[in-house]
């Protein structure tokens, strides 16, 4: 699983998360609720007028930003955003290191998973030691996917997949395109286009394959992995490195393409909403960051066009489908759990893939003839509370650090959230018009993978072991 980093004295909470402050101002000494501040167990500062006074911000509107931003409010989706992908301070814009084993390690050979691990564990302290010696980090947040784990066989199962599907309805009267939404190193993409060179030659003069990259370090990093060998240089006329978000996509591509997004819906900004216990209400939630650069939650009853259009397509697509939330519960319990002294006057957070939902758009619109390929986590162990809730850690001195907030300094932490693959499932049908199939991760690879590659002495199959909480979906 992936894991990030900050200073630990940073991970302090109070109703938000407290940082380094700069003459802090006068703060009025109340516990008063206000009617817009959500109650927690120890009554915060009441900061209604300063919700009233401080302009909304976006994540767009903060692009341009060197400096976080204080005295401002916005929605919870726009500053999770802003902490991820902003240019200028965001975790994936300026604080990820991804990990790259070196040469790909011989499974065969390996006695059992225990030794594995401790392989593993070596070349992790390798790699970041070489990396010390050029620039010493204590907070450098270094994290590891299963394409780098299992290359070349996790790509590989890929192509073998598209491939076979290619062959089978589009081949020979249209080119095998495949588009990468974040692509981290680029190994995917090179263990993608090795197979297809080494095992279908015919199929590869056919294949063009695009990255859309919001990272400009990345971006620069598959650059330069594309030209660092003479293999890879032979696929370079081959490929086109979009540096760009996907959700600043505005071409239109009518041809049938593969859409590969690998690891990616766990990172994608949610919003936040709570419900009134009684009148079952949503209200959604904005964060409000103070002149001390102190994060407090609010909660409006007037749901953006964007969240209440997800509640909308929800209801719509998954009327047959039982799924979690806060209103799941009966309302007799809840009314009673609620009428308790000194319990919150909102249900637990829910959190909404709005931004999953808008991708799912923008496939629908931009890419009318693509065949979606994606594998997330369905389950996260030791997520904030509430309901679809984030995991939020932090990589400080080799170690990973968690939080119970996502309320906390933005570009450090890596924010994360599991993906309920049936409710999406069903959202992206209703969107997009398309038939989708979800498996486990290891029934996908089961069949597509060369899983011998993978099988230690002991039987033991890492790729198949690992990412039991993971989930694939494609288009069919």
């Amino acid at each position: 699983m992936c894991s990030r980093s900050v200073a630990v004295e940073q991970c302090r909470q109070q109703s938000g998360q407290r940082y380094t402050r700069q003459q802090p101002e006068k703060k009025p000494k109340t516990t008063v609720e206000s009617n817009w501040q959500q109650r927690t167990d120890h009554f915060p500062l009441n900061k209604s007028e300063d919700f009233k006074r401080y302009p909304t911000v976006t994540s767009d509107g903060l692009r341009s930003r060197k400096e976080r931003p204080r005295r401002a409010k916005m929605l919870m989706r726009d500053f999770i955003e802003d902490s991820l992908y902003n240019p200028h301070y965001g975790y994936f814009s300026k604080n990820v290191t991804i990990f790259s084993p070196g040469a790909p390690f011989d499974f065969n050979r390996i006695p059992d998973e225990p030794e594995f691990n401790r392989l593993l564990g070596e070349r992790y302290s390798q790699f970041e030691d070489e990396l010390d010696k050029e620039q010493f980090r204590e907070d450098r947040q270094l994290w590891h996917t299963p394409t780098e784990l299992f290359r070349p066989f996790y790509g590989e199962a890929i192509a073998r997949y598209m491939v076979a599907n290619y062959k089978l309805t589009l081949y020979p009267y249209h080119d095998l395109v495949i588009y990468e939404v974040g692509a981290g190193n680029g190994t995917l993409m090179l263990n993608i286009l090795d197979y297809i060179r080494r095992v279908d030659p015919e199929v590869y003069a056919r294949t063009r394959y695009r990255i859309i990259e919001v990272s400009s370090a990345l971006a620069k990093l598959q650059d330069h992995g594309l030209y660092a060998s003479a293999a890879s240089r032979g696929h370079s006329d081959k490929v086109e490195i979009i540096n760009k978000s996907v959700f600043d996509w505005d071409t239109y591509v009518p041809e049938p393409c593969f859409f590969l997004a690998m690891e990616v819906f766990d990172n994608f900004a949610h919003d936040v909403v709570r419900y009134d216990p009684d009148t079952e209400q949503p209200m959604q939630g904005s964060v409000l960051i103070d002149a001390d650069g102190d994060f407090y939650e609010f909660y409006d009853r007037n749901l953006d066009p964007v969240a209440a259009r997800y509640l909308r397509v929800r209801d719509a697509a998954c009327q047959d489908r039982q799924y979690a939330g806060p209103l799941r519960s009966p309302p007799w319990l809840r009314k009673l759990r609620h009428s308790l002294p000194f319990a919150p006057n909102l249900t637990l957070p829910e959190y909404l893939p709005t931004r999953l939902m808008q991708f799912f758009h923008i496939l629908g619109t931009k890419f009318p003839a693509h065949r979606l390929i994606t594998s997330d986590f369905h389950s996260l162990p030791q997520a904030t509370p509430g309901y679809n809730a984030p995991v939020v850690q932090t990589r400080y001195q080799r170690r990973t650090v968690l939080v119970t907030t996502p309320l906390v300094q933005q570009g450090y932490f890596d924010i994360l959230f599991p993906t309920d693959f049936g409710v999406m499932e069903d959202i992206y049908r209703a969107i997009t018009g398309r038939l989708t199939r979800v498996m486990t991760h290891e029934d996908f690879f089961q069949r597509w993978a060369d899983v011998e590659g993978t099988e230690m002495l002991s039987g033991e199959n890492a790729m198949l072991g690992w990412y039991k909480n993971a989930s694939v979906m494609v288009t069919v």
